[in-house]
């Protein structure tokens, strides 16, 4: 049996939607499907701005600019993310800061964040690990405090929420994804998100060139006008059509991860040897990702990988921590000390989670782990 770590969820509305696009060889690259699906995204999470763009990770680029971060500035990041989080500050010649993790939520741990604040940290970079919220209210209570910005890494947890507010909404900013094995994917492709107009504005400029795009740039005749410096970070009118069709989905796709996951971590719950992923009463998780923890450490984490990859199931691992990583370790940055954080990496393994995984594949996931701990 192969079973992928993700699948993309789609239905033939998805494919009608793109066929229409294409069939009209009109507005492949700008059109109006990026300004329907901005409008979308912006009220479902109740905020004022949303602007599409070609990655998360462009999004986030975009971001440091357009917060005016620069050199020397500090910004406070975890170790345990998606190596974009960290490198994104280095962009802008400013430096992250490397926080350590709490063992709940896998997010930034509060503490250790007040720890890190110096007279040059000027923002904080939370992340919202694989589909549920991070100690979001506390990180804010601290971004407030000290006068810094909070930046919110929403990459992995479209629809998730804190107390019934959902994530993305909590922060002067915040990203997502929608690459691959996000809960709504259009290929590639992000999302900016803010209340603050003045980010907005200048997030608007960095996505294309600079240009002040007031109608469609490639059936416009007129002059176009360019007043910054900036970047071809656009989205695709054709990526936006599959993600309105995708984003109409969110519920459902979101419903069936729940779904597949407490089957799951029901019939695996027996197995003393392993940390199943936490449901919190205040906090809804998605399961981007489903992730387990093996107790004994990094030995049996990836015995028990290599076992499940050789029996045709694909099982990763989610994140090993970056500042070990060859760039930041040539960087000083494996001085670091970030106990929990390199506890939690050595542990956690990330099995299969899609909405269409069915029962047979299920069994035979939980059938294949239960036979190597019985081992």
């Amino acid at each position: 049996m192969k079973i992928p770590l993700f699948k993309n969820f789609s239905d033939q509305v998805d494919i009608d939607c793109l066929s229409a696009i294409i069939k009209s060889g009109q507005d492949w690259a700008i059109g109006p499907n990026i300004i329907n699906l901005e409008k979308m995204i912006a009220d479902y999470l109740k905020v004022k701005y949303v602007l599409l763009f070609n990655s998360g990770t462009s999004a986030l680029h975009a971001l440091m600019i357009a917060t005016g971060l620069k050199n020397d500035d500090e910004v406070i990041v975890p170790s345990f993310s998606f190596i974009a989080t960290a490198n994104a500050p280095l962009f802008v010649k400013a430096k992250p800061v490397f926080a350590d993790i709490e063992e709940e939520t896998y997010g930034l741990d509060p503490q250790d964040v007040l720890k890190k604040i110096t007279p040059r940290t000027k923002a904080i970079i939370p992340v919202h690990y694989g589909g549920q919220s991070c100690q979001i209210v506390e990180l804010k209570k601290i971004a407030k405090k000290n006068k810094l910005l909070l930046l919110e890494d929403a990459a992995e947890s479209l629809g998730a929420t804190f107390n019934n507010k959902l994530v993305g909404s909590f922060g002067d900013a915040s990203i997502f994804s929608f690459c691959g094995p996000k809960i709504i994917s259009t290929g590639e492709g992000g999302a900016l998100v803010t209340n603050n107009h003045s980010i907005f504005k200048k997030a608007l400029l960095i996505r294309s060139h600079g240009r002040l795009d007031k109608i469609n740039y490639f059936t416009s005749t007129d002059r176009p006008e360019y007043i910054s410096l900036g970047f071809n970070w656009r989205i695709s009118n054709i990526s936006a059509t599959l993600g309105i069709s995708q984003f109409k989905k969110i519920k459902q796709i979101i419903d069936l991860r729940q779904k597949n996951s407490a089957y799951l971590s029901s019939n695996l719950s027996s197995i003393s040897e392993i940390t199943l992923p936490i449901v919190s009463p205040h906090r809804q998780h998605l399961f981007q990702m489903y992730t387990i923890r093996v107790i004994a450490g990094q030995k049996k984490r990836e015995a028990l990988r290599k076992f499940l990859n050789q029996s045709g199931i694909s099982a990763k691992v989610y994140f090993h921590p970056i500042h070990l990583t060859s760039f930041y370790k040539k960087n000083d940055y494996q001085k670091t000390i970030l106990p929990v954080t390199e506890k939690i990496s050595s542990q956690v393994l990330t099995l299969p989670m899609y909405p269409n995984l069915n029962k047979t594949e299920l069994d035979y996931i939980i059938k294949k782990i239960k036979q190597f701990f019985n081992k």
